[in-house]
């Protein structure tokens, strides 16, 4: 087992050094400079966009697709993750996950605005698409679509929650009651089968459930964190100090690169946000919008909300809680002992329904992708109920084995499954990047004319035969 761990550690740390680390800045820094900061000059019209409401009572909004890509995002990830990275990499890994946020969200408007104008039309009249989709119909690849595909399943049905059931068993670990051999399958056969339930309900149920939970569930998340923030508020300006002298002690850095405070920066941050993963778009398409960019927008939304909110309010919270971070508390437990300081017994509990909480929300949201990965390689179609059935039945599985193995080798697959995905993505929005300029022009000049930008693919040049919309 230990050949087969360091197998995986080997190829974990060689995708994001050198290879992810050289992608994801170079192509966050061209979408970023090719739109001229859209991520930054039009945030406050995509915040007006959020609340802006579809055509038809049947058809999803916005918002709701906000929420369904945001239950994705806001996870296990926005309290374990960060704790991880700050406890193994430094609190300089805090910068690195704020830059990645920032040149990230360009890359979420890229592949969001791509699902949008390259998004199928189902047999209601619903609309359906993501990377797969641009892929092959603006790429002529149908093979990479379905490779794509391939990643996306191991990554949210199988990745992403393993990763997510050990998480949550690991916030128990600091109980008196915790039992290494008993608790981890009790926590995972409860999640398992809580999830199952869920799921086996239908899509409608996923939509309506993280419309409701997700606002309340980080709101409260955020609260909290500032009440310890600013109940040891004499230490804020020596947090940041730290962070910033960690994030360029390049000679540390250089070191040990592999565990240094930048990859592991890199790596959570990805991880958290999921900026130019290629999952986001899955959710974006399905909206109702009148112009592709809108929803692009949109998105660059749900980043920030992830890593410049979420995620950094359980750094400040940790850092300036005065715990020491070290190997020892790295995840859930870092984060408890730094609630417990100003909560004291009621800090673990509140960690612990957080954890809850976000792993269900996203466990729900990773099956919803997965659905649309399965339909595209079923021919457009989703696959039969008993088909689907088994599906489920393996994924509740996997959440239950999740809470059983070990944390490097939690951590290493979502790493692994994630980099195959977003090394698919990006390379592709890049190539079709010209697509979203051309969008993104025509969407500023109808916004400069005073109308509500509506989009036609001639407009831009496209091939009206590839979109099922925009005609």
């Amino acid at each position: 087992m230990n050949v087969f761990f360091d197998f995986f550690n080997s190829v974990d740390d060689i995708m994001y050094y050198p290879i992810l680390i050289i992608v994801l800045a170079a192509a966050g820094l061209y979408f970023t400079v090719r739109t001229r900061f859209v991520q930054i000059r039009l945030l406050g019209t995509a915040c007006k966009l959020i609340v802006e409401k579809p055509s038809g009572k049947q058809h999803v909004s916005s918002f709701q697709a906000l929420m369904v890509s945001t239950a994705s995002r806001v996870g296990t990830g926005n309290i374990v993750g960060v704790s991880t990275a700050i406890c193994l990499g430094g609190p300089g890994a805090c910068f690195w996950m704020w830059l990645m946020c920032i040149i990230g969200a360009s890359s979420a408007f890229m592949e969001s605005t791509l699902a949008q104008i390259f998004k199928q039309k189902g047999e209601k009249g619903e609309s359906y698409g993501g990377p797969a989709y641009y892929i092959e119909k603006a790429l002529k690849k149908p093979f990479i679509a379905a490779v794509f595909c391939v990643f996306l399943i191991a990554t949210y049905a199988f990745g992403f929650n393993l990763l997510c059931s050990y998480n949550l068993q690991s916030s128990f670990q600091i109980y008196d009651f915790y039992d290494s051999t008993w608790t981890p399958v009790i926590v995972g056969g409860i999640l398992a089968v809580l999830t199952g339930v869920c799921v086996l309900g239908g899509g409608n149920r996923i939509v309506k459930l993280t419309e409701k939970v997700v606002p309340v569930m980080g709101i409260a998340y955020v609260l909290v964190s500032l009440i310890i923030i600013f109940g040891h508020i004499q230490l804020i300006p020596e947090a940041f100090s730290s962070i910033f002298r960690d994030a360029f002690d390049f000679r540390a850095i250089f070191g040990g690169l592999s565990g240094s405070c930048m990859v592991y920066g890199i790596k959570r941050g990805l991880y958290s946000n999921e900026a130019g993963v290629g999952s986001a778009p899955n959710a974006s398409a399905s909206a109702d919008v009148t112009h592709p960019v809108k929803q692009g927008l949109v998105q660059t939304v749900s980043v920030y909300i992830d890593t410049m909110i979420l995620c950094t309010a359980t750094a400040l919270m940790c850092i300036t809680s005065g715990v020491e971070a070290n190997e020892q508390v790295s995840g859930a437990p870092y984060v408890q002992q730094a609630v417990s300081t100003i909560f004291g017994n009621f800090g673990p509990v509140f960690i612990t329904i957080s954890m809850a909480l976000f792993a269900f929300t996203t466990l729900i949201g990773n099956l919803y992708y997965v659905d649309n990965a399965l339909a595209y390689l079923n021919k457009k179609k989703m696959p039969s109920k008993k088909f689907m059935t088994v599906f489920y039945i393996i994924c509740i599985g996997v959440i239950f084995v999740g809470a059983l193995v070990p944390m490097n080798f939690a951590w290493t697959m979502a790493d692994i499954t994630m980099g195959g995905m977003t090394l698919i993505n990006i390379p592709c929005c890049f190539i079709l990047s010209g697509i979203v300029i051309k969008a993104l022009k025509d969407f500023e000049k109808q916004k400069k004319s005073k109308l509500d930008p509506t989009f036609r693919g001639k407009d831009i040049g496209l091939d009206l035969s590839e979109l099922a919309f925009w005609k």
